[in-house]
């Protein structure tokens, strides 16, 4: 039985039409594939980085990450999860060029990511695009990487101005325990990007609403 809690409901408005369609159905079709290969635990910024990486990775599953996307998501030269991916065996970093990478990263997916790659390369990168700014539930860059995730993970499970998702499911996307998750969607309530949230115990499951984009402080 789910133990997530409730935030305040508040009246519901008008919310905005979906956003994205396309691009919320791939990023969340990669965000149940990456919960089924890494660990458990992975951590936030290990898992967005996954997905940018397997959105934007090529037929042999090889991905090149530019330096202005990567300080775009404050990983400029930190090795961390890029470490913490390749000790879960899911990619491999390539040898370093500098003329050619100008500050990016290299890798090789490996396993089935690198031998069975996703089709539409040029939906996935549009996806990949979307990942970073996913209405309606965008945040700051400088959020931490766990509200940053779990933000991503709403979005993707957001159509029209309302979401719900299985609770457990959700854990199991964010790599956190229900307890965590539900002080995340505490913060996210008191940044104003979700206007209320609630748990539906009986059912297993978490419903929430965007706040409206337009009411939405800088």
């Amino acid at each position: 039985m789910t133990s997530c809690r409730s935030g305040p409901a508040r009246a519901r408005r008008r919310g905005n039409r979906p956003h994205g369609h396309d691009e919320r159905r791939r990023v969340r079709e990669t965000l149940t594939h990456l919960a089924t290969v890494l660990p458990r635990f992975s951590s936030p910024i290990a898992r967005l980085l996954a997905l940018q990486c397997a959105l934007r990775a090529d037929g042999h599953g090889q991905v090149h990450l530019p330096g202005g996307l990567l300080r775009a998501m404050r990983l400029g030269g930190h090795a961390m999860p890029w470490q913490e991916l390749e000790h879960a065996g899911w990619l491999r970093c390539l040898p370093a060029d500098t003329n050619k990478r100008q500050g990016g990263v290299e890798a090789q997916l490996l396993g089935a990511d690198a031998l069975t790659p996703a089709p539409g390369r040029t939906s996935r990168a549009r996806a990949a695009h979307w990942a970073l700014h996913p209405a309606p539930l965008t945040v700051p860059r400088a959020a931490p990487p766990a509200i940053q995730l779990t933000a991503l993970v709403l979005a993707a499970h957001t159509a029209a101005d309302t979401g719900r998702a299985d609770a457990e499911n959700l854990t199991r996307l964010c790599g956190l325990s229900q307890a965590q998750l539900d002080d995340l969607f505490d913060q996210l309530l008191r940044a104003h990007v979700l206007e209320a949230w609630n748990c539906d115990g009986d059912a297993g499951e978490v419903h929430w609403k965007p706040r409206p984009e337009h009411q939405r402080e800088p």
